[in-house]
């Protein structure tokens, strides 16, 4: 029998499969994720774990196991959730110590009750920057989540999934469930060098999802593999099947961006982001290479008229920025909140206004293809010199959310996929994007694309 270690840090899917197969039973995975979760607390990746909840779940997926009877795909499997999820027995923080003894939920939010009928087994609740507000991860209050890529030097986990990243990575969960508003599925994928999935928005229900900008909020999971990312989207939306299906490779376009998404990145992010592209083309895939108009028009409206996320933000806890809890709340965070005081009502419907211009228009120059970029310019930067200057960190964290923003602007659907690995082991990745609501057929290609990318980086 394989050690149930190995069986433990394989895919969703994989464990899922030993169940099946009775290799292992999901006790006993379960018990092994509780401890290694128990030995990681230095690393700062959990907020609460509910080794209770994720007892009794598993007593019952190992019974129905037993009878011949489970409830889904992923009946037994284990999962975490960014703590902004209403999980019942819980507090939700937010990453804030402002919440951090608000009162203990009695139920399940929507998506978590979902996964709870699919017999998934939830193992606490994950680190995030506070209220979900950076794409570099750092926590004042609850310590900022360790990058297991780098053993030595403590790099950004990304964010604001932090922990839902590191989770993955760190092998303590195969799938974690995060949010995206400007990039805070896709980062975090791209740092730890796991998949990320932002869904379009909308697609899986955020009723009670303690928000950061309405607009642009979306739930994701962040996984090892594109199936389990597919499986994870079809139980949290509380269906019983997918339409998903492998596209074939030769069906693929892909249109790279000229222009914007490769400014300002590292030598080893455009070096593998274009061996990335090169093994595509040569497995039959069609390589557009275009200038992309959308892209210069979203950076300039953001410089001119300041961002739908800011307005948003500031607009939810205004209450609590303008007030004496500003000063318990992340400097970095509140200083992007004011951000949004600032602006006018000018600049807001402006901002509306445009994008209702520019998202039919990159619809239609996408025309069924994916849009390809880098997902960050940059592999994970160290924490050390983020903490010691704010003015670095204010510009590096632009710099981070710069492309995956630009698809919560246009309104895309997205997959990060890692793409290699820099000189120092650190992960790269490359985003594919869509048009908003063609996430079937954004994951059909993305399954083919993973397949292609695991083969070039062998």
């Amino acid at each position: 029998m394989t050690d149930i270690e190995t069986i433990a840090s394989r895919s969703a899917a994989g464990i899922a499969l030993a169940y099946r197969s009775g290799e292992a039973s999901p006790v006993e995975v379960i018990e092994c994720l509780l401890e290694r979760i128990d030995k990681s607390t230095a690393a700062n990746i959990f907020i609460t774990v509910t080794p209770e909840r994720a007892r009794r779940e598993v007593e019952a997926s190992a019974r129905r196991y037993r009878e011949g009877n489970p409830l889904s795909a992923l009946d037994g499997v284990p999962l975490a959730w960014k703590d902004l999820f209403h999980v019942a027995g819980t507090r939700t923080t937010a990453g804030s110590a402002l919440l951090a003894d608000s009162p203990v939920r009695d139920r399940d939010m929507p998506c978590v009750a979902n996964a709870a009928a699919a017999g998934m087994v939830t193992m606490g609740k994950l680190n995030l920057t506070e209220f979900a507000y950076s794409g570099l991860g750092l926590n004042p209050h609850f310590g900022t989540p360790v990058n297991p890529n780098d053993r030595t030097t403590h790099r950004a986990p990304g964010g604001s999934s932090s922990g839902s990243g590191t989770a993955v990575a760190a092998g303590l969960v195969p799938i974690a469930i995060g949010t995206d508003t400007g990039g805070s599925v896709r980062i975090p994928a791209a740092f730890n060098g796991i998949v990320g999935y932002k869904t379009s928005t909308g697609r899986i229900a955020k009723h009670d999802l303690i928000p950061l900008a309405r607009s642009y909020d979306t739930i994701g999971p962040l996984a090892r593999t594109v199936e389990d990312c597919i499986v994870a989207d079809m139980l949290l939306r509380g269906e019983v099947a997918s339409p998903v299906r492998r596209a074939d490779i030769r069906s693929l376009t892909v249109v790279v961006p000229t222009n914007v998404v490769t400014d300002g990145a590292e030598p080893a992010v455009l070096e593998n982001y274009e061996r990335a592209l090169d093994s595509l083309g040569k497995a039959g895939a069609t390589i557009r290479r275009e200038h992309v108009d959308g892209l210069d028009q979203v950076l300039e409206i953001t410089a001119r008229y300041g961002t739908l996320i800011a307005a948003e933000a500031y607009t939810q806890y205004r209450e609590m920025a303008d007030s004496e809890q500003a000063e318990q709340v992340d400097r970095r965070v509140i200083f992007r909140m004011m951000g949004g005081k600032r602006m006018s009502a000018a600049d807001l419907l402006s901002i509306q206004q445009a994008r209702e211009q520019l998202i039919p228009r990159i619809t239609a120059r996408l025309s069924g293809a994916l849009l390809a970029m880098p997902t960050t310019l940059h592999t994970a930067p160290e924490v050390a010199p983020l903490e010691a200057d704010d003015e670095l960190f204010h510009a590096v964290n632009l710099k981070t959310l710069r492309n995956t923003a630009l698809g919560n602007v246009l309104d895309l659907c997205a997959v990060a996929l890692p793409s290699g690995r820099d000189e120092k082991g650190l992960p790269t990745s490359i985003l594919m994007s869509a048009a908003h609501d063609e996430d079937t057929r954004l994951l059909g290609h993305a399954i083919a694309i993973e397949r292609e990318l695991r083969e070039a980086q062998a």
